[in-house]
């Protein structure tokens, strides 16, 4: 008898064990655009085998702002943001390996007034006299530093110089009535009544259809790719499940769910209904150089080309 429960405690830690080592939470930080998306594809994974026991905690807001939180501590096992420049800078700061994967894709596009009142087209329309325009804080949303770089690179596809192309975006920004800290948030200005143009992703505006608002669209015929992407922080002490996600991330079905809410897929399976457009470039285009070259350049908080554009028209010059 005396036998019997000296081995019950051993019999119960054999089988309490491993089903606490099965199980796992992930902690996801992301920028705010994709939360409706993630909602499915996290559901989704939690329905396959290798998912049915993984739960999430889950955080969505401006990509820099965000960044800046995991790189001052904030807990996170992986991150989905949207420049490679807010990865860069968790890679600075030791949290993420260098080298990334890319999630989804979208592109630059111009969001109007219904029926598109003032006939905005193109990047030179942006500059007639009366239209205003709605973008985000470059200091703390990753669309903002998109818009800014669609901006310029468009203006080099047309073949101005970059002396010319940094004139654009000098003029541009003197249209610009709103800079909320996040893509999301100028959308939600611009829904309001400000502007007459909102400069954002595809993924956002398609999204903002999908939940019943008024919003249509232009794709410029120069526009930026934008690579959106996802990394599992270094420390991470779920890597294994962090990794399996990002896995399943880029497997057809949720590349299917991405699609449905606006994003390319990077799957090539999965066929992506979007248009293309001639004059699309990436950031890792000679004119623009990289993360690395467009952060010195353009989002430096000291030196960069925006903040002396932020102050000459009295706009934000942090996030």
């Amino acid at each position: 008898m005396n036998k019997t429960k000296k081995l019950i405690p051993i019999l119960l830690a054999l089988t309490i064990v491993p089903a606490a080592a099965a199980s796992s939470n992930l902690s996801l930080v992301a920028y705010s655009t994709p939360k409706p998306a993630m909602a499915k594809i996290i559901q989704a994974f939690q329905q396959t085998p290798a998912g049915k026991d993984v739960s999430f905690s889950q955080s969505y807001g401006p990509s820099t702002n965000q960044a800046r939180a995991v790189s001052a501590g904030q807990p996170a096992d992986l991150v989905f943001l949207s420049t490679g420049d807010d990865v860069n800078l968790l890679v600075d700061a030791g949290l993420v390996a260098p080298g990334y994967g890319i999630a989804a894709d979208t592109v630059v596009v111009f969001a109007v007034r219904d029926g598109n009142p003032k006939h905005i087209k193109g990047w030179n329309d942006l500059l007639r006299p009366g239209v205003q325009v709605v973008t985000p804080n470059p200091f703390s949303s990753g669309s903002a530093k998109w818009n800014i770089l669609a901006a310029y690179g468009a203006e080099r596809r047309l073949g101005k110089t970059d002396k010319q192309a940094t004139a654009y975006v000098q003029n541009l920004f003197k249209h610009v009535v709103s800079q909320d800290t996040s893509g999301s948030n100028a959308t939600n200005t611009f829904l309001a009544g400000k502007g007459d143009v909102l400069l954002t992703y595809e993924s956002e505006a398609i999204n903002a259809r999908l939940q019943g608002k008024n919003i249509q669209y232009v794709i410029p015929r120069q526009t930026m790719l934008i690579e959106l992407p996802v990394a599992v922080l270094k420390k991470s002490s779920n890597k294994d499940a962090a990794n399996t996600f990002i896995r399943f991330l880029k497997s057809p079905p949720a590349q299917r769910l991405f699609v449905q809410y606006g994003f390319r897929p990077v799957n090539k399976s999965v066929k992506n209904p979007y248009p293309s457009r001639p004059g699309m470039f990436k950031v890792d285009d000679n004119y623009i150089g990289g993360w690395r070259h467009a952060d010195k350049v353009w989002f430096d908080p000291k030196s960069g080309r925006m903040v002396k554009i932020e102050q000459a028209d009295g706009g934000p010059t942090s996030g």
